[in-house]
């Protein structure tokens, strides 16, 4: 029997620090939810929005996949490894923090908002040597079909991290029904709907919902309306 949970919008944590809006859907920082601390090895989803011309002052992260999903606007990246980059909607990057990261993340603009997802999931393994890769997808090829973003595999389509995990999203019409079969067993799928209403397994959701499920092999995903949204299959056991 398949296992759900379900995340409504309105019952993310939030955070509100004037030049940073975030919305939590795991606990982090302040907002600590000792049901909602991880899904498998998903431990955070952040939904951010930055104030124009803010942003994050260097930083350091260790043993973690970071992954920053971009959908408005441009943000600018700096990182101990030498990188200095800017990612916008569109984009996709990933810091494998390993042995060790300093970075930062400011808006490059001063005359205009950015908002990205900041994805924070657990290796499978510990102490890499740290790595950073960012890549442009055509956004074209998630229409009404699911784009793989993400995945263990250098040489599959997306960026790769260090765990077995695959991410995909679809922009898509009202009324286009796919079906998403897990890659590995084991594993959980989190949908989170970016834009519009989707129902998973017929549980309906709207935008900035999630929902996580469990103990199955395949789901049956049906945009309601014009919608968008992130799958994030994971492991649930963390090495």
């Amino acid at each position: 029997m398949e296992n759900i949970v379900l995340h409504k919008a309105n019952t993310r944590g939030n955070a509100n620090h004037g030049w940073l809006q975030s919305f939590h859907t795991f606990s982090f920082a302040n907002y600590f939810n000792p049901e909602r601390v991880h899904f498998g090895a998903l431990r955070v989803l952040n939904d951010d929005t930055v104030a124009a011309g803010m942003g994050f002052g260097t930083h350091p992260h260790d043993n973690m996949e970071i992954i920053s999903i971009p959908l408005e606007g441009d943000l600018e990246h700096q990182d101990s490894m030498g990188n200095k980059t800017v990612i916008k909607k569109g984009d996709i990057q990933v810091m494998s923090a390993g042995t060790g990261v300093r970075h930062s993340e400011y808006n490059k603009n001063a005359d205009k908002e950015v908002k990205f997802l900041q994805i924070w999931v657990f290796p499978n393994k510990r102490n890499v040597a740290p790595r950073y890769d960012q890549i442009t997808l055509n956004e074209d090829e998630r229409h009404n079909v699911l784009q793989q973003v993400l995945s263990p595999n250098p040489d599959d389509e997306g960026v790769w991290i260090h765990q077995d995990a695959w991410f995909h999203m679809g922009k898509f019409d009202a009324g286009v029904t796919t079906d998403y079969t897990f890659k590995k067993e084991g594993n959980g799928l989190y949908v989170f709907v970016l834009k519009g209403a989707v129902s998973v397994n017929d549980q309906a959701l709207d935008t900035r919902d999630g929902l996580g499920i469990w103990n199955t092999d395949k789901v049956t995903i049906t945009a309601t309306t014009d919608a968008e949204f992130l799958l994030m299959e994971v492991p649930m056991e963390i090495e």
